[in-house]
């Protein structure tokens, strides 16, 4: 391969709204990795749903962009489930990843990993920014929260092989991040650059045992997060730092080493133009994700292999790892994955093994044959009301029901549910709390049917809540 094109193989770019064909355009011109695909890409139906047929037809253009080549193109998405989920309905809809913590159960995770990979195969991705296996430290953690699987570094380890594991067997590329671990810092990185104040010794025995796990299990890709470690290079982002790679090449990864968008505001506010992609490159990265110009980081890495900057070698390791990686999954790729919506049931599992009594009781019907709600979005409460009547409650009186969304602040009412993270239970003076992890469907067929008696709730809280220690639950 040419300079240009190696240059292009470690690039994984992202476009804005529809402009496919200009974007296919560049990839081929640039010789580029692939693609991303972002919410603003996903082609919607008129009931503004995202309509398969044309998602798919999107990614088998720009696969064909970065064909050519011996190994397929990347075609990738972020869909963890819950928050981050690029694509929407007719998907099935999942929980938030706390619901693994919660349910405490590994071959949960690996099929619940499965189910969601498979459904992304007939789409023509091939590649998931998932699962996110940082260890959140509760409500210090304004980045992760309910992203984060537990705060238990073993459990978080253990779920998040599972969950890759499974994504693999349908034939998705995982991709465990946030190294160092993003679940222990204050700061969002999609603004600000964090600091992890944690020593080397610190992070081996928290942060880092869910990313050793998931290398010691084979996993092909790891994210760098946007997190400055003091204890390894003092005020460069981990994803642009060559100590922090030696870090995760210390823990014996082998596979491609992938920068966190390098369009987030910890990156964009302290590098400029294209010099964020040569150093990162340089530090020991090997594809480099949604550069903010595409083009111009195409260019500063070839300018850079031209005047001696950048060590042509480096830039051949990291394509060689990229087109490995590649060419290997296109040998295991054989799935023929699942038709949109199949994971519903799974997913309703998934949430009744999930949700989390904190307070109140353990049996019998938490309502009295009816029901109020208030709290959350319009959205949350209709699909509450709705599940409500399919338990067989009536709405508009009895016990209120009182809903706190993502961000949300503790509530009143006689029952708080929190369906992100746990922490606003905390500031709840309503009586009976409970922690459910999720807005979809089946989380509220689940909370529904713990109200009606129907179901007990049998998740254990997977971090501590104020002063609720992390295993409270029903026995």
């Amino acid at each position: 391969m040419s300079t240009e094109e190696k240059a292009g193989q470690v690039l994984l770019p992202f476009f804005k709204g529809k402009e496919v064909e200009a974007h296919a355009a560049a990839i081929e011109r640039l010789h580029l990795a692939g693609s991303i695909i972002m919410g603003d890409n996903v082609p919607l139906d008129p009931q503004g749903r995202m309509d398969v047929h044309g998602m798919a037809a999107v990614n088998q253009r720009l696969a064909a962009a970065a064909g050519g080549r011996p190994w397929p193109g990347i075609i990738a998405v972020d869909q963890e489930g819950g928050q981050v989920a690029r694509l929407g309905l007719p998907l099935t809809e999942w929980p938030t990843p706390m619901s693994y913590g919660a349910a405490g159960s590994v071959p949960l995770a690996k099929e619940a990993g499965q189910g969601l990979a498979a459904e992304l195969v007939p789409l023509g991705f091939n590649l998931d920014f998932a699962p996110g296996t940082d260890v959140t430290i509760g409500p210090g953690d304004p980045t992760i929260g309910a992203r984060s699987m537990s705060a238990d570094p073993d459990a978080a380890a253990a779920l998040g092989v599972a969950f890759s594991q499974g994504m693999l067997a349908a034939g998705v590329l995982p991709a465990v991040k946030h190294f160092p671990g993003h679940g222990s810092v204050t700061v969002d990185s999609h603004h600000n650059l964090p600091a992890q104040p944690a020593t080397v010794a610190e992070l081996a025995g928290r942060d880092w045992k869910p990313f050793r796990a998931a290398i010691d299990a084979g996993s092909p890709m790891v994210m760098a997060g946007h997190i400055a470690v003091p204890a390894l290079e003092p005020g460069v982002p981990a994803s642009l730092s060559g100590p922090a790679y030696a870090a995760l090449r210390g823990l014996g990864f082998k596979g491609v080493a992938v920068t966190d968008a390098l369009n987030m505001g910890a990156v964009t506010k302290q590098y400029p133009g294209g010099a964020a992609a040569v150093m990162a490159l340089a530090a020991g990265a090997d594809l480099l994700l949604m550069p903010a110009d595409v083009a111009q980081a195409h260019a500063a890495i070839v300018q850079a292999v031209a005047s001696g900057t950048l060590p042509p070698e480096r830039l051949d390791e990291a394509a060689r790892r990229v087109a490995t990686m590649m060419a290997w999954h296109g040998r295991i790729a054989a799935a023929a994955g699942a038709p949109a919506g199949s994971g519903g049931a799974l997913s309703a599992h998934v949430s009744a093994s999930a949700v989390t009594m904190l307070s109140g009781p353990c049996s019998g019907p938490l309502v009295p044959g009816a029901v109020r709600v208030d709290g959350g979005s319009p959205a949350d409460r209709a699909r509450f009301e709705a599940a409500a009547v399919r338990a067989g409650l009536a709405l508009g009186s009895g016990p209120l029901v009182s809903l706190i969304g993502y961000g949300g602040r503790g509530a009143g009412g006689d029952i708080a549910v929190a369906l992100d993270a746990p922490w606003p239970l905390r500031d709840s003076t309503a009586p009976v709390k409970v922690a459910l992890y999720g807005r979809s469907d089946g989380a509220f067929d689940a909370l529904a049917a713990v109200l009606a008696g129907k179901a007990g709730a049998p998740g254990k809280l997977p971090a501590a809540v104020g002063n609720f220690p992390a295993g409270t639950g029903c026995p």
